[in-house]
């Protein structure tokens, strides 16, 4: 099969196209035929350094989210899922390929109607984006702050506080990036690559920050006494810092995503389910080749990407 492997840790060019063996689904496995690999910003970051939530020896095939169909089963596996479209997580590694063994009980059918390109494209943002909705809970009337208001993540934010009667700020880097935040329904914009970004702004009861460091510091300061932060990356390299006694002296409130596995599958289902009946709009900005691979994570890297990567692996 047709893969990209990483043999090194180091910048995009380490990302190369080759061939591979094609994996065999084991007890409990599907074989997924991948049409389109789901990308996101941990996965530079992993091919960078080998840090984070992600782990396997190199050599190896990278990529933690596919969709496609299952084309064969393994042992002690549900036969129901053989033809099926579906999303999956893979763990970390294998996504980058045409062909992906994965965990049958991490499989997500994609509900009728749906575009498979449409339900790769929520199957991390959008589990994500539903968990911090319900972690953070807006009220009808709140004022709420999306920093990376024009990625993955942001823009699905920008539509689900907003059906949920919340007035949202969003903050990006650039023209295009707001246009497109205000698009799908944020009340305001800024834009954070201006110094001043936040003079003048009124207060807000709540921040989800993508980008963490002195962007998602700056967005804290924005708060109300009572207010609530609650982080989802370090697009800037480290998490939001709010000490501990300015959070105490304003009674501010850190709130944090630790879900259940349970949580996790309802998320995601949700999602989708919302996706079908066309409230919620994944936002696919770019897409390349899977021999692209690299130029992917060059677009991604350097902050010149829409809403949603992917690659397309098969047409």
């Amino acid at each position: 099969m047709r893969a990209v492997w990483l043999r090194e840790f180091g910048g995009p060019e380490v990302l190369v196209a080759g061939a591979a063996p094609d994996p065999v689904p084991g007890p409990g496995e599907a074989l997924v035929a991948v049409a389109h690999a789901n990308l996101t910003f941990v996965e530079t970051q992993f091919r960078a350094t080998g840090l984070g939530p992600f782990t396997g020896a190199l050599p190896m095939v990278p990529g933690n989210g596919v969709g496609g169909t299952v084309t064969a089963l393994g042992p002690g596996t549900d036969p129901a899922w053989l033809g099926r479209r579906v999303v999956s997580s893979t763990g970390g590694s294998g996504g980058y390929a045409e062909l992906a063994a994965v965990p049958a009980d991490g499989l997500h059918p994609v509900p009728d109607g749906l575009q498979l390109d449409t339900a790769t494209a929520l199957l991390a943002d959008g589990r994500t984006a539903r968990l911090l909705l319900e972690t953070a809970a807006p009220a009808p009337g709140e004022r709420v702050l999306v920093t990376a208001a024009a990625g993955g993540v942001g823009t699905l934010l920008v539509q689900l506080a907003t059906a949920a009667g919340a007035r949202v700020l969003a903050a990006a880097g650039g023209p295009r990036k707001l246009a497109l935040a205000a698009e799908l329904g944020a009340a305001e914009t800024a834009d954070y690559r201006q110094p001043d970004w936040t003079d003048g702004r009124a207060p807000v009861d709540l921040v989800l920050d993508g980008v963490g460091g002195t962007l998602g510091r700056a967005a804290a300061g924005l708060l109300r006494d009572g207010g609530r932060l609650l982080s989802f990356g370090l697009a800037s390299g480290s998490w939001t810092d709010l000490p501990a006694d300015e959070a105490a002296a304003r009674a501010l409130t850190v709130l944090h995503l630790r879900p259940a596995p349970d949580r996790i599958r309802a998320a995601t289902a949700h999602a989708l389910a919302e996706a079908a009946a066309g409230r919620l709009r994944p936002v696919i900005g770019q897409r390349f080749p899977l021999e692209r691979a690299a130029d992917a994570h060059r677009a991604i890297e350097a902050r010149a990407t829409l809403g949603k990567t992917l690659l397309d692996v098969r047409p």
